[in-house]
């Protein structure tokens, strides 16, 4: 198909886009009473008749708006002369902002012809008459309330006339004027209608016009712009990158991409990617600078914006934390808080593991600042601490020992100065474990650690069993300083957060390194009841004994505070007791089923923030005296709701006990049945 571009309608032709009508009416059966449009801002107002026989016309509504309008009188003036809206505004606005895209097209006998729109404006109705008549309607509300005045009054009324001198404007003063709304408003209000004639689709006027929408001449001259060679056409298609770039959007300051990042000097792009990304290894590093980058340049430039933390590199604190900055969130200085990040990097010199509060005690600071420290180079882990982010660089360590020694002695003088400035203890500065001196973890799979965790057992079951029998006897003969007085002993509970692990340092030296009752060196997740059948049952009874006493005092207890009350217990017993050996939590919940106790289902909300542990809920079903059945009456209610109502106990417990309970005795049977009442 030939295509042609048709010139004659050139910056001439306009789309409108009318509102949806009805289908069996078009625009031409409309009746165009008057247009106007303001070329150099592309808006246009038509007035349409509005068909008043039409069965649809709601009469008294047109004659309704016509008085409100223009009111009782009729002039020149008056937008509804017939008192009656026989007529209505369309007001055009922009569909498209650029619309050098959009052609009419005409197709005739093979040919198709073209004709570059102008403008795209869609017209919708306008409401202005709606602000005459509120304009009426106020002038006579003013014109009620003010009433008549006398021409003396008017006279005597005398008004304070302000004076004043403009000044000379300014340029950035006239500039902001001119960009101002009101302004923009102005200008438009200045351009002055130009009136249309509108002509009909059957019209000869309009058969004439239409011509003009075929090309007049089809020779070349006239056509040019689209008689292009192949790699011409293809240009136009896709034109170079440098048009392209000016239409992208800005990105933010603070970011840049890797094209721009690579126009960099070297020193800078290091400087860039290690600010951003605070921790990364030497491997990391070179792809992202990208092929061809000298690693020789790049160890050069990464030491002056880096230092060495267990084989990978971490971003230097006086980067971060510039000269004369503060902390967004204490306000602390720079100085105080780079040295409060070099301890923290220190520390995981020379372990993986890092405790916020050892590190909140040591540096003083507030723990919105430690929290930050340790987010730039560590993960937190549940109960544990924070770990170091990446695993230990053995390949980097290897192939770059002067780097690694040089980095050594850096941090050495660093520690003298950490010793200095925050008088470090002998305990700050000795590694934990050998483990953690070596720089990486060693790694064994979990069948290895049942394995050896089994073999040591069984190594050190006869040497345990000796000792037992010793203290056993010295506790006999010397039981008052065998045992602690636990009355004194004040336990500090804390809620443990998600973001952060609770220091459990302190309180594993109260129990003699064990956890739960298991030692450290034998892993609490390798015994799983493996031990002799002696002390198995040893332990059976000794957990039975504890379970019962404990119960028979309290009746209702959660998983959780069970647990803390076996510790205690475990505390007050002297080393090397049989319970010691291992007691897991599936042991300790078969016992307290084993010792008559039932597991109360509690149905809690499901958006509780209460742990696990907090949710297992057991009680003593019977224990013997006379508030048995009230106490399974009470357990029956609570296993149907958390929370119930004081009057609902007593109802409940009047109906199964047969009893008329008042509310006094009500509180006693709660007193004495639940020494904590759970959910109530």
């Amino acid at each position: 198909i030939d295509v042609f571009l048709a010139r004659s309608l050139l910056e001439k032709l306009y789309l409108f886009q009318y509102p949806i009508r009805p289908a069996s009416m078009t625009y031409d059966d409309v009746t165009h009473l008057s247009a106007k449009i303001k070329p150099k801002q592309q808006k246009v107002e038509l007035e349409m008749a509005i068909d008043t026989l039409n069965p649809n016309y709601c009469r008294s509504k047109g004659e309704q708006i016509a008085l409100n309008v223009d009111g009782t009188c009729t002039d020149e003036t008056s937008t509804y002369s017939s008192k009656l809206m026989d007529k209505q505004t369309f007001c055009s606005s922009q569909a498209a902002s650029n619309v050098s895209r959009y052609a009419a097209a005409v197709y005739k006998k093979g040919e198709l012809h073209l004709t570059p729109l102008h403008g795209i404006l869609q017209l919708r109705p306008s409401f202005t008459y709606l602000d005459k008549a509120d304009a009426k309607h106020r002038e006579r509300e003013a014109a009620n309330e003010g009433g008549d005045s006398s021409q003396d009054e008017a006279e005597d009324d005398v008004k304070q006339i302000t004076v004043r001198f403009s000044r000379p404007e300014t340029e950035q003063a006239r500039q902001r004027r001119v960009q101002s709304y009101e302004f923009l408003q102005k200008r438009q209000a200045e351009e002055h209608w130009v009136h249309l004639h509108y002509y009909g689709l059957k019209d000869s006027r309009s058969e004439h016009e239409r011509q003009y929408l075929f090309s007049q001449g089809h020779g070349l001259a006239e056509n040019t712009e689209l008689i292009k060679s192949p790699s011409e056409y293809l240009m136009m298609l896709m034109p170079p990158s440098v048009e392209e770039e000016s239409d992208k959007p800005m990105a933010p300051s603070n970011v840049l991409s890797m094209a721009q990042l690579r126009t960099l000097p070297l020193a800078d792009q290091i400087k860039i990617l290690m600010k951003n990304v605070k921790v990364m290894p030497f491997a990391n590093l070179m792809s992202l600078l990208g092929s061809g980058t000298d690693s020789t340049a790049v160890l050069r430039c990464i030491q002056q914006v880096a230092m060495l933390v267990q084989g990978n590199w971490v971003v230097k604190s006086d980067v971060l934390y510039p000269k004369d900055t503060s902390s967004p969130h204490s306000g602390v200085p720079a100085e105080v808080l780079c040295r409060g990040r070099d301890f923290v990097m220190w520390k995981f010199t020379r372990d993986r593991w890092v405790v916020r509060k050892e590190v909140a005690a040591v540096t003083k600071l507030c723990p919105e600042d430690v929290k930050d420290f340790l987010e730039h180079m560590s993960v937190a882990r549940i109960n544990k601490g924070w770990e170091f982010m990446l695993p230990y660089d053995e390949d980097f360590v290897k192939k770059h020992p002067d780097i690694v020694q040089r980095q050594h002695m850096l941090w050495m003088g660093i520690q003298a100065k950490l010793e200095k400035v925050y008088n470090l203890l002998k305990e700050h500065l000795t590694p934990k474990n050998q483990e953690a001196q070596s720089g990486h973890p060693l790694l064994v799979s979990g069948e290895q650690r049942v394995n050896m965790a089994k073999a040591k057992v069984k190594q050190n079951y006869g040497q345990l069993e000796k000792e037992f029998q010793k203290q056993k006897a010295e506790t006999k003969s010397n039981d008052t300083l065998a045992k602690m007085d636990v009355s004194n002993i004040r336990i500090k509970e804390e809620p443990v957060s998600d973001e952060e692990p609770m220091d459990t340092s302190a309180y594993e030296g109260m129990n003699n390194g064990i956890v739960n009752g298991l030692h450290r060196e034998d892993s609490m997740d390798s015994l799983n009841g493996h031990l002799p059948g002696g002390c198995i049952d040893r332990v059976a009874q000794e957990l039975k004994a504890f379970v019962s006493s404990t119960f028979k005092k309290q009746f209702v207890l959660t998983l959780s505070e069970l647990k803390r009350l076996f510790n205690l217990h475990l505390a007050s017993l002297p080393p090397g007791h049989t319970l010691f050996s291992g007691i897991s939590d599936k042991m300790l919940q078969d016992m307290v089923l084993d010792t008559g106790c039932k597991q109360i289902l509690v149905p809690f909300p499901p958006q509780t923030a209460a742990s696990p542990d907090e949710l297992k809920v057991y009680a003593l079903w019977e224990a013997g005296d006379t508030y048995d059945q009230h106490r399974q009456v009470l357990l029956e209610i609570f296993s149907k709701n958390y929370r119930v109502r004081r009057n609902v106990i007593q109802n409940q417990l009047s109906q199964e006990c047969g009893e008329d309970l008042n509310k006094q005795e009500v509180d006693r049977v709660l007193k004495v049945c639940f020494c904590s009442v759970v959910g109530l």
